[in-house]
């Protein structure tokens, strides 16, 4: 009973530090809740694994999987963003952006923007769980990709590493972007790989060998600048592909 049910209980410790997350953003924590963004990407990670390994196909093991997701990897970072926009002391923003008054309960209006993230996050894994040409790649942002990008840059500019995109038309301006990121009909590259040979698999090891010293400089503030070489890489493959089937 244990080892039929061992990835579920994966996914939903997944889930459970995906709700410590959110907690942890509303009590004025948002730091920490990006380190609930790793951990729930760690089980993420072996529930499937676990399943694999183990031979496990249980019908609603996909489903609460992406349960799980909508909220650790769509609803956390939403309210992530939300807390870099309301943090701000940009005087000029409240100046500019009419949208910038205050609601009744202290948030700018325009901050309610970050929930594009868990909106669109929710369709995107309603449609992978059903999208039979995302099995070996992915067709937009992954959501995690997406998460990993947030917690990224809350570690950096609560560290000083992004302080120059710390503002709120640039945050505003992200959230939407990586939101539509998830439904953008871009191909990227996944690590589902077939062999483990040079030819077939150039541009994951290259993307590595990059991410590597990003990494070691920048630790988890350089989540943010992986998941942008994610982006690029996968358009560069994209572009890659396309001359090679016109040359054809």
């Amino acid at each position: 009973m244990l080892k039929r049910n061992l990835p579920d209980l994966f996914t939903l410790a997944n889930l459970l530090f995906g709700c410590i997350g959110i907690m942890l953003v509303l009590k004025g924590e948002p730091v920490l809740a990006c380190y609930t963004i790793l951990i729930s990407g760690v089980f993420d990670f072996f529930d499937g694994m676990i399943a694999r390994a183990l031979k496990i196909n249980n019908p609603h093991g996909k489903d609460l999987d992406s349960l799980a997701d909508v909220v650790s990897f769509g609803v956390l970072p939403g309210f992530l963003a939300m807390s870099l926009i309301n943090g701000s002391d940009d005087a000029i923003f409240d100046k500019i952006w009419l949208m910038g008054f205050e609601t009744p309960d202290g948030l700018s209006l325009l901050s309610y923007v970050a929930f594009l993230i868990p909106v669109l996050s929710a369709y995107r894994l309603a449609k992978f769980n059903h999208d039979t040409r995302q099995t070996d790649s992915f067709i937009g942002l992954p959501t995690p990709a997406n998460a990993l990008f947030w917690c990224g840059l809350v570690v950096g500019i609560d560290s000083g590493i992004w302080w120059l995109i710390a503002t709120p038309v640039v945050i505003v301006f992200l959230s939407v972007f990586f939101s539509f990121l998830l439904l953008a009909p871009l191909p990227m590259f996944s690590f589902k790989m077939k062999n483990y040979g040079w030819e077939h698999n150039r541009l994951r090891y290259i993307f590595l060998l990059c991410c590597l010293p990003v990494l070691i400089m920048l630790q988890v503030a350089g989540l943010a600048a992986i998941v942008v070489l994610f982006i690029l890489f996968s358009i560069i493959q994209q572009l890659g592909s396309k001359n090679k089937s016109e040359s054809v």
